[in-house]
């Protein structure tokens, strides 16, 4: 009969050590607050557990702005402060969860400083971010790369057509009915993640996409640039 090779405390003190040094990121979808979906923010917390993750960074469109949007909204949506009010109540929620995250920064997010340029308001007339949200340790970014993985909101296109036209491992929200992960074989290895969202789409705010497909609920999970995870909530 084999035995198998005992592992000494030091031996488990060293693969402990490379563990919690490889990042185990916790990527989570547009939120699109007030309008995300009740669970969403425990599937996330359960997926970071379920992974181990060590950190953990936002796709974009942390809030809707519905009230400012270029679409047409119902007139029953609450007006812009009780909107705003309500979304910081619910970011809240969420920076007392992952009070250290990146924030990639989405179209949604950005409505007011369009507004602004718009009406030809200069930039420095506009708040941060942290400060309208209350979120001083969140940092927000246009692009982050880590593990030569790159992520982005995702106005540009799908995922797939990133990674394809830059060579470069891709991860990006912004498509809230697409979520998978594909590998690409070339010079090197690839791969390009659709996370989904956590938008409620029974919320007024998205009755402008009531005949598009179903949304993916869902976040992922990226293990030290090399591995993509999807992880749909289930309903």
């Amino acid at each position: 009969m084999q035995h198998r090779p005992r592992v000494t405390p030091q031996q488990l003190k060293a693969l402990e050590s490379l563990r919690v040094k490889e990042r185990r990121l916790l990527v989570i979808g547009d939120l699109h607050e007030p309008f995300c979906k009740t669970g969403y923010l425990q599937h996330c917390i359960d997926t970071y557990d379920r992974f181990n993750c060590n950190q953990v960074l936002f796709i974009g469109d942390i809030i809707d702005n519905a009230f400012a949007s270029f679409h047409e909204t119902p007139a029953e949506l609450p007006s812009g402060q009780d909107e705003l009010d309500f979304a910081i109540e619910k970011v809240q929620q969420w920076f007392e969860v992952f009070p250290m995250a990146d924030i990639v920064i989405g179209n949604h997010d950005r409505i007011i400083a369009r507004k602004l340029v718009k009406a030809g308001v200069p930039q420095k007339w506009l708040k941060s971010y942290n400060e309208v949200l209350g979120t001083p340790t969140w940092n927000w970014v246009e692009r982050i790369v880590y593990d030569g993985v790159q992520f982005v909101h995702g106005e540009g296109g799908s995922a797939r057509t990133k990674c394809k036209n830059d060579m470069q491992s891709t991860v990006q929200g912004h498509i809230h009915t697409q979520c998978y992960v594909e590998y690409n074989s070339g010079s090197k290895i690839t791969f390009s993640m659709q996370i989904g969202c956590g938008v409620d789409r029974d919320s007024l705010a998205m009755s402008y996409a009531k005949a598009f497909k179903s949304q993916q609920i869902a976040c992922g999970v990226v293990i030290g640039g090399h591995t993509a995870i999807n992880c749909l909530m289930p309903l």
